[in-house]
């Protein structure tokens, strides 16, 4: 069995004021892990969205679910903001944290937020993106920028969180597309 993941709530600083993150730190304190994970919500902007998976995951790569500036305990931007804004926050995150390369998971609008990252950052930032409720519209935009990208149902467009249930059932799934540093 693998040891778990610490779990951890902090604030990053961003163009927009600080970003609430849920964090997963691998027990190993970083040291021979996987390719760390940004966890990217949809419309709601919540990072506890994916909660669930932060344990699971977590044992043996870095993972980051940030709320969305002007979502949950994340700051408001001071002026009007979209997908490009939400992508800079993020892009000041990874920064922070000095990520050079990122898996992602995006559910539903959020897809549209990786598509944004990784155009920022062509064949230099994300490695893998995993969807979860995108449109098709959002789907595509991700596949345009991204050449390794899956499908996975996680959760509903409207749900608040992934249930421990489907966490439960899509880890190995996720572990397969995602990879783990055992197979690193």
């Amino acid at each position: 069995m693998r040891p778990p993941a610490r779990l951890r709530r902090t604030y990053f600083d961003c163009r927009f004021g600080q970003l609430h993150v849920y964090q997963a730190i691998p027990p190993g304190g970083g040291f021979e892990e996987a390719t760390a994970l940004l966890c990217i919500p949809g419309a709601m902007g919540e990072g506890r969205f994916f909660q669930a998976l932060l344990a699971p995951l977590g044992a043996d790569r870095s993972i980051y679910a940030p709320d969305l500036p002007g979502c949950g305990m994340s700051d408001a931007p001071a002026t009007p903001f979209g997908v490009e804004q939400h992508a800079q926050a993020l892009l000041d995150l990874l920064d922070s944290l000095r990520q050079r390369r990122i898996d992602v998971i995006a559910h539903a609008a959020g897809a549209d937020i990786a598509a944004a990252l990784a155009a920022a950052r062509p064949d230099a930032l994300v490695r893998r993106v995993v969807c979860s409720g995108a449109s098709p519209g959002s789907l595509a935009a991700v596949r345009k920028q991204c050449s390794n990208c899956d499908e996975l149902t996680l959760g509903g467009v409207a749900d608040a969180a992934i249930s421990t249930a489907t966490a439960q059932a899509q880890c190995d799934d996720l572990i397969r597309i995602l990879g783990s540093a055992q197979a690193s």
